[in-house]
């Protein structure tokens, strides 16, 4: 295991890798970088935890952008319709209701 030191948004890491991914590790450290310095000059002086937040979202948005330039699907599936659950909920409630009235309606042994 290899240990080596990456700095993003101005502050040093020492993080582990595996025996031969060091230059990896790197390049990958280089683009959250990149993306963290991004983040500060299109939002002002950041926090670190905000620069390194917004960092991870412009990644997650060029991963999603890929994704979908190559026909893959989201591996994370959008939030459902507000509008969709309401439908569920009522039509839900009308079964339930519907069910209740079979049950009234059926003689009992």
């Amino acid at each position: 295991m290899a240990n080596i030191d990456v700095e993003i948004g101005g502050r040093r890491y020492t993080v582990a890798c595996k025996d031969g991914e060091e230059e990896h590790l790197r390049n990958l450290a280089a683009t959250v970088d990149r993306r963290a310095h991004d983040a500060a000059g299109a939002l002002g002086n950041l926090p670190e935890t905000r620069q390194l937040l917004f960092a991870a979202l412009l990644i997650a948005d060029d991963l999603k952008e890929v994704r979908s330039g190559m026909g893959l699907p989201d591996p994370v599936p959008p939030p459902p319709d507000p509008a969709v659950a309401e439908a569920l909920e009522r039509l839900a409630a009308r079964m339930e209701n519907f069910a209740e009235t079979l049950e009234r309606a059926t003689p009992s042994d």
